[in-house]
């Protein structure tokens, strides 16, 4: 009977074991022994395999194993970001914005798209004025654009109390949801092999579709990976194309380099947060986009 509860059941998972080390004296004049710490990609034969965070694959005799357990996940330095700078990334998506500072506050517009990201101020960080000026200017950008003024605010900042004073309208509220990418892919299926894969913007950003029943987006931008516009068809919806959709773009950013990957997904959208909540994204904070009351 081993001195461990490991086995099949730790495939996927992150482990460290002792192993001896036959053929080895230790500095006691006993067996030597080593341990080893990596996740476990295969439990099979009378072998594990223990995948090193070098890449480097350990396969070990199970009969060799002394000791083990399973140790909680890396933290992925990438999930430390800050609010601002994640909320940044998103500029990468809609190729063609271009954006003008107010200190830490960006303003953004976009000559084509008419969607909320690319066509409001990033409400977030120091203006460089008092609030109320930089709610001013920003009115200022918009209107001189011929544009609604909209902006991106963290949900419980300053910057809001000061746009609900002057009688903004709430839109809509988003969590900003990440994870590391080599977690998720672990619980995900394979990637879909007959996918159609379409490579835009210079081989940084993909459309995946799935026949005529699932399509979704994502942008590369330095190691991260932004998941968007996922749709599935609504009479094949709860057939878990999202996660096949999901399982091959995050595949196709595994091969150019994505350490994390984060997405938008609005609070009143029940279905998109537990399918995310199940595939280990967390939320990172939350936004809410205003507008300004006269048009």
């Amino acid at each position: 009977m081993p001195a461990h509860l490991l086995g099949p059941h730790v495939v996927g998972q992150r482990i460290v074991i002792r192993r001896l080390v036959p053929g080895e004296t230790g500095p006691t004049g006993g067996p030597a022994f080593t341990d080893i710490l990596g996740v476990c990609t295969s439990w099979a034969d009378g072998t594990a395999v223990i995948e090193r965070e070098s890449g480097e694959r350990v396969s070990v005799p199970v009969a060799e194993i002394v000791s083990g357990k399973p140790v909680p996940p890396r933290p992925n330095v990438r999930l430390r970001i800050g609010v601002r700078e994640a909320e940044l990334l998103s500029a990468a998506i809609f190729p063609g914005t271009t954006s003008e500072p107010l200190c830490e506050w960006v303003l953004f517009d976009h000559e084509v798209s008419v969607r909320r990201r690319p066509n409001s101020a990033l409400a977030i960080g120091d203006p460089g004025v008092d609030l109320d000026t930089a709610v001013d200017r920003v009115e200022a950008f918009y209107r001189s654009r011929h544009k609604h003024p909209r902006v991106k605010i963290e949900v419980g900042s300053a910057a809001e109390e000061a746009v609900v004073a002057r009688g903004w309208v709430e839109d809509v509220t988003v969590e900003f949801r990440l994870a590391g990418l080599a977690a998720t892919r672990r619980i995900l299926p394979p990637p879909v092999e007959e996918a159609r894969v379409e490579v835009q913007k210079n081989d940084a950003q993909v459309l995946i579709t799935l026949g005529d029943t699932a399509r979704i987006m994502g942008t590369m931008e330095r190691d991260w990976l932004a998941i968007h516009d996922l749709e599935v068809a609504e009479s094949h919806r709860r057939q878990g194309l999202a996660t096949k959709a999901l399982a091959t773009l995050l595949e196709w950013g595994a091969e150019r380099g994505a350490r994390a990957a984060w997405l938008h997904v609005e609070t009143n959208n029940a279905p998109g947060l537990a399918l995310y909540e199940g595939l280990g994204f967390t939320e990172h904070h939350r936004c809410r986009y205003y507008s300004s009351p006269t048009s």
